[in-house]
């Protein structure tokens, strides 16, 4: 097993100019390896803990330096000249931190820390770092995740202009990254020429790079994007499918849903979503219901069964716990996992293998606070997630995720994975 010979860290910028930290790991024998880790903007109450300096006066409180602190100084006191493989490493720091959330050291320096980690270990065995992903589960990858790209963007990502987060494009009929990313480019350009006949609105952008049209309501949201499918010259519902971002616990207040002009209780919102799926090319719902809202996700699920994922994000966190209760409580059948929910690579690995083992599908998604470095397309890879969720194909640090999967596409030839059987 490797030796960690030293540890540093470091507050840099994430896509949204707002601090993260980068970890730097080095091994007994010289290698040297770097990794840094996103932030979200739409976040669980049951996330991970990023640790933040919280001085007003520097960053408005978000500054990492504490983080990046505890990198050089605790973790590396605890780690340096000690023999580990991935889960030791893991277990260790979190032990270390000995809280439930990682509040005290920092999920995002101990995240950092465990990416470094893997990536060195991975340039020690000169194996690709999607090939240490998949050693680490035992699996023989053969396929590439399938693309869900943002194309609209409200709620948290953009000026809740409409409160739904992310309408995405699924290039379904694409058989490569290569063919889907064309699609996914002409589509956005469509788009593009759209909101700028329609509202007089020129490009602007979201956090995770989707186009923010000042739409009133979701409904309007998901026509512009069929529109923007076919203008393109595509078909909606045979080439090109959508996914949809509700993100409903940002607009859940008082057991309500203020879904932009209406207020709903959960039947009706439920009953919502379903007509949107009647009307529109949808395969994916992203937390159609809240995440405190757990009686009613079973109806959901069951109103949707067959016709498209029902796929837990803030309900779910990347937590085992929460996963449990979802997969006893027939809530979802999808997972999309964040690996900074849980804050480290073996506990993000558990939450997969618990999912996987109750038949679900897997989306592996960045978040919206990125930066330019692409591990997460590796570990897409390598973990075999059925969808790669990485934002619109705008802004470096999406760009980054993209132009990977190409790398890794032309250098083992594997396919898109397929789409999860409905009904």
């Amino acid at each position: 097993m490797p030796t960690v010979k030293r540890l540093s860290g470091r507050e840099i910028l994430d896509s949204r100019g707002r601090p993260t930290v980068l970890a730097t790991c080095e091994l007994e024998g010289g290698i040297t390896a770097s990794a840094s880790v996103p932030s979200g903007a739409s976040t669980g109450r049951a996330e991970a803990f990023e640790l933040r300096d919280g001085n007003a006066k520097r960053y408005r409180g978000l500054g990492c330096r504490r983080a990046a602190a505890n990198i050089g100084a605790e973790l590396q006191g605890a780690l340096v000249g000690r023999e580990f493989d991935q889960t030791g490493l893991d277990q260790t720091m979190i032990a270390l931190d000995g809280t439930l959330a990682k509040s005290r050291i920092g999920a995002n320096a101990i995240l950092a820390v465990s990416v470094a980690f893997a990536r060195a270990c991975a340039l020690s065995r000169r194996v690709p770092l999607y090939q240490y992903f998949a050693d680490m589960m035992g699996s023989s990858p053969s396929t590439i995740p399938r693309l869900t790209i943002n194309l609209f963007s409200g709620g948290k990502h953009a000026g809740q202009q409409v409160s739904v987060q992310d309408v995405l494009i699924i290039p379904m009929s694409a058989q490569t990254v290569d063919e889907a990313l064309v699609a996914a480019f002409d589509v956005y350009q469509a788009a593009a020429e759209l909101i700028l006949s329609k509202y007089g609105m020129r490009l602007l952008t979201a956090d995770e790079g989707g186009l923010a049209p000042p739409c009133r309501t979701a409904e309007e949201m998901l026509g512009l994007a069929v529109e923007a499918i076919e203008r393109a010259g595509y078909s909606p519902g045979k080439d090109v499918f959508l996914g949809i971002d509700v993100a409903s616990t940002h607009f859940y207040e008082n057991h309500k849903y203020r879904l932009d002009a209406e207020v709903l209780d959960s039947a009706e919102m439920i009953q919502t979503i379903s007509r949107w799926l009647d009307r529109y090319p949808i395969v994916s719902v992203e937390d159609g219901l809240a995440e405190d809202d757990w009686e009613n996700w079973p109806l959901l699920r069951r109103t949707i069964a067959g016709r498209a994922l029902t796929l837990g994000d803030d309900l779910l966190c990347t937590n085992p716990v929460r996963i449990q209760r979802a997969v006893e409580g027939n809530a979802c059948d999808a997972l999309l996992l964040k690996v900074n929910q849980i804050g480290t690579l073996a506990e993000a690995l558990e939450a997969y293998r618990q999912a996987r083992a109750a038949g679900w599908s897997i989306t592996l998604s960045v978040r919206s606070g990125e930066t330019e470095d692409n591990w997460a397309a590796d570990l897409a890879v390598g973990w075999q997630a059925d969808q790669f969720k990485n934002g619109s194909i705008r802004q470096s640090e999406r760009l980054a995720k993209y132009n990977r999967l190409l790398e890794i596409e032309e250098v083992t030839g594997w396919p898109l994975a397929a789409w999860p059987r409905r009904g």
